[in-house]
């Protein structure tokens, strides 16, 4: 597993079978590549994932929904409109000085799809699900995060009953920022766990 492309050498039995799936149809003429792949890359990187980084967004900017969203994200994410299958059960997890949230799901691939779309290829990975939990400060290096000596790394196991949300520090120079602007400056691996937010200075997307 190094820099993003953690795609493990070895698909699971439903990713095997779904590509399968895809490969008959497509050969059928029943199935458009180019705009199943659209479908993919809209839900993966557009849709989803600005859905979550309204909701930190707004915890970053209003402490009454940032306290909501940590007794019961479920509900508070749901008053935003986003809400569904794959999104219920939900746990924010609030990143802070010292301490860091990353999000694995060790047994398949749960995932909140209400706020961060479909699972990026190296979440399902089997290298990823299990080198986050022995090893999750090696891997967030190979992410680009290098976190400070002492900062204490919880890993959250992810299940069919039970998402989570990782709720980035808001980073220095954003006050005064919108809520609109401060979601710019949230990402699809910050709210993994995997990535931190952007600098103002990086802009948005």
């Amino acid at each position: 597993m190094a820099g993003h492309d953690h795609e493990g050498s070895h698909l699971d039995d439903m990713t095997a079978r779904v590509m399968a799936i895809e490969t008959v149809l497509t050969e059928k003429g029943l199935v458009d590549p180019g705009a199943l792949d659209l479908i993919v890359e809209t839900y993966e990187n557009r849709v989803g994932p600005r859905n979550g980084a309204r909701v930190v967004g707004r915890a970053w900017s209003d402490r009454d929904f940032a306290d909501w969203l940590g007794r019961d994200a479920t509900a508070a994410i749901a008053s935003m409109g986003f809400a569904g299958r794959q999104g219920e059960h939900m746990t924010a997890v609030f990143n802070a000085p010292g301490r860091h949230n990353m999000v694995v799901c060790t047994l398949c691939s749960c995932y909140p799809w209400s706020v961060l779309g479909l699972p990026p290829s190296w979440y399902k990975s089997a290298p990823y699900r299990a080198r986050a939990v022995m090893e999750p400060r090696a891997v967030l290096a190979e992410f680009g995060v290098t976190l400070p000596e002492g900062t204490e790394i919880r890993v959250w196991d992810s299940t069919a009953e039970q998402r989570y949300l990782v709720i980035p520090e808001r980073p220095a120079g954003s006050d005064g920022l919108s809520e609109a602007a401060l979601a710019d400056l949230v990402t699809r691996d910050s709210m993994i766990g995997t990535g931190l937010a952007r600098a103002p200075s990086e802009g948005g997307r």
